[in-house]
């Protein structure tokens, strides 16, 4: 048995660490409140925005997929991915499974290649060093890297990813773009997700109310719906940034609350363990 002296230190040492993960659990706390606020207000814009893509898509005829290039469905020969992860550790398992989803999203695009006998590359486009190392590690392709996007990541940080992955399939450089990061659903569920990004695939509304009511677009609707498509796309990768966010700090602020009550449950431990040895050594003196 430790001496009485060791197991003192050790319930310092104990206490000190609980300290740290105790004040690291109300950083990410305030940090996750913020974030999941930002997540509440931007997610109605980005559904208004997605009801009149779907809403303009329709009314602007079936061919005009033909003259958009980011709408046009061609062979897939490669892919590119654009993975989202926390640009910090101490997540518990958020960062792993974000990347376990990259990977089999991949996964299942090679494979449903292989069975037409092609055998494509995949570009990954990193987004926060948890995802970036993933790649690097993975012996991936990384044509873009993003990292300390801060706890406010504006439009226009946005927009610098998805121009990346916009420039990439433009030039027929990939062939299908994937956005994969973890969606926000409550502080204790985070669910990693994995949508396509490129080409756009217009959404369906389930408002049928909208689709009832007459609208009249200035100039016409397929010109409106040319200059909404680009923003529509930085918008998706915006929300995807505020989700993973919001991801984040809920899973570091419920890792942080596990450590701090399992160090205070072994402060209780070495307590007993440290009366019983000092009453051991009481006897036997």
């Amino acid at each position: 048995m430790p001496s009485t002296r060791e197991i003192r230190n050790r319930i310092r040492s104990v206490r000190n660490m609980a300290k740290i993960t105790k004040a690291m659990q109300m950083v990410a706390s305030s940090k996750m409140r913020r974030a999941q606020e930002r997540v509440q207000h931007s997610r109605p814009y980005a559904d208004q925005l997605r009801e009149l893509v779907s809403r303009l898509a329709r009314i602007s005829g079936e061919d005009l997929g033909d003259e958009l290039a980011l709408l046009q469905q061609r062979p897939v020969r490669n892919i590119g991915i654009i993975l989202i992860s926390p640009d910090l550790g101490l997540c518990g398992a958020l960062p792993s499974n974000i990347n376990r989803k990259a990977a089999s999203t991949a996964q299942e695009e090679q494979n449903k290649l292989a069975e037409q006998g092609k055998r494509p590359d995949v570009e990954y486009v990193g987004v926060g060093r948890k995802g970036r190392d993933f790649i690097i590690r993975s012996q991936q392709r990384l044509i873009a890297e993003f990292t300390n996007y801060g706890d406010r990541p504006s439009l226009t940080d946005a927009s610098a990813i998805a121009q990346v992955a916009v420039d990439a399939f433009l030039k027929s450089e990939v062939d299908v773009v994937h956005l994969v990061y973890a969606k926000f659903v409550n502080t204790v569920t985070q669910m990693p997700i994995s949508v396509q990004l490129l080409p756009v695939q217009p959404p369906t509304t389930e408002n049928k109310e909208a689709e009832t009511v007459e609208y009249i677009y200035e100039p016409n609707a397929a010109e409106i719906f040319k200059a909404l498509l680009p923003r529509y796309i930085d918008v998706q990768v915006y929300q995807a940034l505020l989700e993973s966010l919001a991801s984040q700090y809920s899973a570091q602020m419920v890792a942080m609350k596990n450590a701090t009550d399992n160090a205070n449950e072994l402060v209780q431990d070495l307590t007993l363990t440290y009366n019983k040895a000092r009453q051991a050594a009481i006897t036997t003196q």
